[in-house]
């Protein structure tokens, strides 16, 4: 197991870090990244050589061998093993979900969970199946723990419909059919600038957040609701670099007419 061994794991990252930069790769950047001295990055090195994994043409030209590709993916699959392994047999049994009960529940009793529209619902139906920790009326909150299996979601489009400033027309100058198609099959909108908030009251759509729509939006879809942010155009372009940090995708629509 490559977690047994400081010197496996450190091999591992120079090959992943060569990997991904070959075949120009400076060993003191290797260093700074992995956090060891290039003098250390260096000996390491030379041992991936000797051992067949590496091939090195002079000293910041290397190419991970077909043998090396193949030695760190056996390594990964082990690491992936026991990802699974901890999250499925360990933090299962040691967590608590709390979710919504859709009926009354009594302690102890199995229960299954899905997510809808965002909240997580403890029933008779659901991919996840748990124990509850103390009974619930309906529509109470409830423990769930010795969670089994996987919550899938479905995918996420975030649409983003840019309105002018005000002193470049604001929601005077909005397309409205375009801004209403948008906003029929969205189940979270968001409102950045008030010219953004007055375009959809002209719609008659009340945003669910108007303060801190950047991290909301975000939320929203690591909860699997898909969302439409109506922004003032000023505000674009931080929250798509909020969006792609996270990588999440998304769509931008100009609603100027």
């Amino acid at each position: 197991m490559i977690l047994r061994s400081k010197k496996e794991i450190t091999k591992f990252q120079i090959l992943v870090e060569i990997a991904a930069h070959q075949p120009d790769v400076m060993q003191k950047e290797i260093a700074d990244k992995i956090g060891i001295t290039p003098q250390a990055v260096s000996e390491y090195i030379k041992e991936l050589v000797s051992e067949g994994l590496l091939f090195a043409d002079g000293r910041v030209r290397y190419r991970v061998t077909k043998k090396g590709v193949e030695w760190v993916l056996e390594r990964a699959q082990e690491l992936k093993k026991y990802a699974r392994f901890v999250m499925e047999d360990v933090v299962s049994h040691i967590s608590v979900a709390t979710a919504i009960a859709r009926e009354g529940l009594d302690k102890g009793q199995k229960v299954s969970l899905m997510m809808e529209k965002g909240l997580l619902y403890a029933g008779r139906e659901g991919e996840v199946s748990g124990i509850t920790i103390s009974g619930a009326q309906e529509g109470e909150e409830v423990g769930v723990t010795d969670l089994k299996g996987m919550i899938t979601f479905p995918p996420v489009n975030i649409t983003i419909c840019k309105v002018p400033r005000v002193e470049r027309g604001g929601s005077r100058s909005v397309d409205y059919g375009m801004l209403k198609k948008h906003a029929a099959d969205k189940p979270y909108i968001a409102a950045l600038g008030v010219e953004a908030l007055v375009s959809l009251r002209k719609i008659n759509v009340q945003p669910n957040i108007l303060f801190g729509a950047k991290e909301s939006v975000v939320e929203a879809a690591f909860h699997g609701l898909s969302s439409l942010v109506v922004s003032v155009d000023e505000e674009v372009p931080s929250l798509l670099n909020r969006l792609e940090s996270e990588g999440l995708s998304y769509e931008v629509v100009d609603l100027s007419n």
